[in-house]
């Protein structure tokens, strides 16, 4: 499980912040990224971090005013600094600046985790933090979401922490997995759940209507465009916008997503003036991201914009503990529905459901769930299952053997005949021993 620890990485230099946080989370830390001092001070804004890892060189502003910036505006917060340029100076002045530790890289994942438990021991010491502590989530749900496997509470504990804050979140898993059920489990358990929440599926819209009902557009922007209009953006002001499928976004509108991002300004189409949002963005995809952009049809940049924090939705096949949970949750709605009454389930049947491996996740269970409970007379038996979950022989596909493959099952079935007398095998099949050799080879 995750420790209670929220950690903040900041390095422009990619690759460091990926290694980082792939140490971290290996040592069950929870993690937020920012490749900027500008985006960390965004994420430190509402967000509840307890300890600051920062690089010292890096472009615009550096981490030494970041870490002076911390010292003042959050004295309890430990502050780990890292850097590939080590000299006397900078050691010197982020040590006076209440630095906990200097590590110069490359480091290994031992001295990182040292570090770390150094700095965090700091900050237990003094007992002075004010933010109150994370509220422990529900051991069978969380939301509209159910579940009680390991699997399930680590998404369920990451939820609990961003909730409550405006840090960008990245919400990835196979199709019916519950992206969306998670998106609005952010919003609508945390204190932004009275703002609008606005989903947006970037696969449904056609690609040229796309960046229009994002960011809106002014009367004559484009053919048809007869009135000034507002896009699904401003629609979220001061609430959460979830971009489903996100990898099928066009370049066009990743370039000026990855403003919004930015600036937390979006301009509409046909205007030169930006407006200000307050927005939460949270995006959604179930697509390979990593790929997309190796073909260089999704933004790099705009990948670790939309990452700060990654929330992996695991597919039903690695939480089979919750599938009980998941079916009693969908009998007693569809059975209330179809029914007016509460609905069981036979055990072999639950058992089959379990044996299951669900490729369509959750919305494939749930849609099973649905069939069975419409054709069942109160309870739902093996009858009321599909053929597809249940057992299946596999039968060998007879396919032709080359005429190579039968001489030799041929010459085979001789020798075995001759108890392994070859010359006899030989005589048997018309040939000498020597030619019998070859073909055995």
């Amino acid at each position: 499980m995750l420790k209670k620890e929220n950690i903040l990485l900041v390095d422009d230099d990619i690759d460091i912040l990926e290694l980082l946080q792939r140490h971290l989370k290996s040592l069950d830390y929870h993690t937020y990224k920012a490749v900027s001092v500008k985006e960390a001070l965004y994420i430190l804004k509402d967000t509840e971090i307890d300890l600051l890892v920062t690089d010292i060189n890096m472009p615009d502003i550096d981490g030494l005013q970041l870490v002076k910036y911390v010292a003042e505006h959050y004295p309890d917060m430990p502050k780990l600094v890292v850097t590939g340029f080590p000299s006397v100076e900078d050691a010197s002045s982020v040590i006076k600046h209440g630095a906990t530790d200097y590590l110069t890289k490359p480091f290994t994942k031992a001295e990182l985790e040292v570090a770390v438990k150094k700095a965090l021991a700091s900050k237990e010491a003094k007992k002075t933090f004010k933010t109150p502590p994370v509220r422990p989530v529900a051991t069978n749900g969380y939301a509209d979401m159910i579940g009680n496997s390991e699997a399930f509470q680590k998404v369920a504990e990451i939820i609990d922490r961003v909730k409550d804050n405006r840090a960008t979140v990245l919400v990835r898993g196979e199709s019916g997995t519950g992206k969306e059920l998670v998106a609005r489990a952010i919003h609508y358990s945390g204190k932004f759940a009275r703002a609008p929440f606005i989903a947006v599926n970037c696969g449904a819209i056609p690609e040229n209507l796309l960046e229009a009902e994002l960011f809106g557009y002014t009367k004559g922007a484009f053919t048809g465009a007869n009135e000034n209009r507002d896009g699904f953006f401003q629609a979220a002001h001061k609430g959460t916008i979830f971009l489903d499928e996100i990898g099928n976004a066009t370049l066009p509108v990743q370039n000026r997503l990855l403003r919004v991002l930015q600036e937390k300004e979006v301009t509409k189409i046909g205007s030169q003036k930006p407006e200000k949002l307050d927005v939460r963005v949270i995006a959604a995809t179930n697509s390979d991201l990593d790929e997309l952009i190796q073909k260089k049809t999704f933004r790099e940049d705009l990948f670790y914009r939309l990452s700060v924090v990654t929330v992996d939705v695991p597919p039903l096949r690695e939480r089979t503990s919750d599938i009980p949970l998941l079916v009693d949750k969908f009998m007693q709605k569809y059975g209330i529905e179809y029914k007016d009454r509460f609905v069981r389930i036979a055990d072999e049947a639950l058992e089959v459901l379990k044996r299951y491996s669900w490729p369509g996740n959750i919305r494939e269970l749930e849609n099973v769930v649905q069939r069975a409970v419409i054709m069942c007379d109160g309870k739902i038996t093996l009858e009321h299952l599909p053929d597809e979950l249940k057992y299946k022989i596999d039968f060998p596909e007879k396919g032709f053997k080359t005429l190579q493959e039968k001489e030799k099952e041929y010459i085979q079935e001789v020798l075995l005949s001759t108890q392994g007398n070859k010359t006899k095998a030989a005589e048997i099949l018309g040939i000498n021993r020597k030619t019998l050799r070859e073909k055995l080879k």
